[in-house]
């Protein structure tokens, strides 16, 4: 059974940096493609970043240059590591995998995900 566990979240000033981790157990993370995903209060959960099993990343355009995901696959720990933090960036993040569709922004297209955890940024 896939099973997904997210550290790393914390408080931070405005321009900090954290780095979020998710331990995964169940599968082998070199064959999958995984996630991060974030929801503010009040918000639906939005796509932050993925990375394929070959290694190509994406990022949505509100983190590019800011964030950047990576992998050990040895260890199938999944990584963000998120520079230049800002408030809107204030979320629980979550990482997730066994993707299963077109469309990686789409919450649903994701079947496992991990607990979450927080990250809050003040000005």
């Amino acid at each position: 059974q896939v099973h997904l566990v997210e550290s790393g979240g914390g408080s931070v000033q405005t321009g900090g940096s954290l780095r979020l981790s998710c331990a995964g157990s169940g599968y082998t993370a070199r064959t999958y493609c995984m996630a991060w995903f974030r929801q503010a209060p009040g918000k639906t959960r939005e796509r932050v970043a993925r990375i394929d099993s070959d290694g190509t990343t994406s990022y949505a355009d509100s983190v590019k240059g800011r964030f950047t995901i990576s992998e050990d696959n040895d260890k199938n720990v999944l990584y963000l590591q998120m520079n230049n933090l800002k408030p809107e960036d204030t979320a629980m993040y979550y990482c997730a995998t066994g993707f299963r569709g077109d469309s990686w922004a789409t919450p649903s297209k994701w079947t496992y995900w991990g607990q979450g955890t927080q990250v809050t940024v003040s000005s």
